[in-house]
C-alpha cells in the first residue's frame, strides 16, 4: 500500500552501486526528496564522477523516465520527484546511463532516515568511478588487466589513454560530497 505523501521524510539515504563490476563500486547519498528524476541524475554524476555526455534513462516499475526528447516513449523526467516515487512505495530502482557502455546503476531508497541535522551530500562510497567511453564492464575490466600488467606493449596505449593517475581504487569522499552539494543547492535555488 502507498505511503500517503505527508509521511514522505524531506532527506533520504539513496545507495548507487555500479552494475556488473566487483569489487562493487557504489555512493551513499543524502539528497532531499524534492528532487526531480532530471535533478537526481545530476546528483549520480556528480557522486559517480561521469561527466553526463550520453544517454540515460531510469527504470521505475516498468515505467521510462527521461528527457523526452532523448528516449521515445519515456516519460519526462523532469516531472517526477524522489516523494512521488517513494509515497508510490518504491525503493528500488534502475538507471541506465550511456546506451553504447551500458552502466547500469541500482539505486536503493534507503528505509534508515538520515540524522535530523543532515545536508544533502555524500556519506560514503568505494572505488574509483570507471573512465567514459572505456567499453562498459567488458571494457573496464580489460582495463584492470591493463593496469595490472602495464609493461605488456598491448596494454601500453590503452594505459596512455586512461592516463597514468587513474587509480581505480580511489574515491574521495570530500570530493564528491563538493560535487554533489553544488548539485543539491544549484536545484534548490531554481525551486
Amino acid at each position: 500500500m502507498p505511503k500517503s505523501a505527508a509521511a514522505t521524510p524531506t532527506l533520504v539515504y539513496v545507495k548507487i552501486t555500479l552494475n556488473y563490476i566487483r569489487p562493487a563500486i557504489w555512493r551513499r547519498l543524502i539528497l532531499p526528496t524534492s528532487l526531480s528524476l532530471r535533478d537526481l541524475h545530476m546528483a549520480i554524476h556528480a557522486a559517480m564522477g561521469w561527466r553526463g555526455d550520453h544517454l540515460h534513462v531510469f527504470e521505475i516499475d516498468g515505467a521510462e523516465y527521461s528527457e523526452p526528447a532523448m528516449i521515445e516513449g519515456a516519460q519526462d523526467e523532469r516531472k517526477t520527484t524522489l516523494a512521488k516515487i517513494i509515497s508510490e512505495g518504491v525503493s528500488r530502482f534502475r538507471y541506465t546511463y550511456d546506451f553504447g557502455d551500458d552502466w547500469t546503476h541500482e539505486l536503493l531508497i534507503e528505509k534508515k532516515a538520515p540524522p535530523p541535522e543532515a545536508e544533502p551530500g555524500c556519506v560514503d562510497g568505494a572505488r574509483a568511478c570507471p573512465p567514459e567511453d572505456c567499453g562498459g564492464a567488458p571494457g573496464y575490466e580489460g582495463l584492470l588487466t591493463a593496469l595490472a600488467a602495464p609493461n605488456k606493449p598491448k596494454n601500453k596505449e590503452l594505459l596512455e589513454w586512461v592516463g597514468e593517475d587513474f587509480d581505480p581504487e580511489q574515491f574521495s569522499r570530500e570530493h564528491a560530497d563538493r560535487r554533489v552539494k553544488n548539485v543539491a543547492k544549484s536545484r534548490s535555488a531554481r525551486r
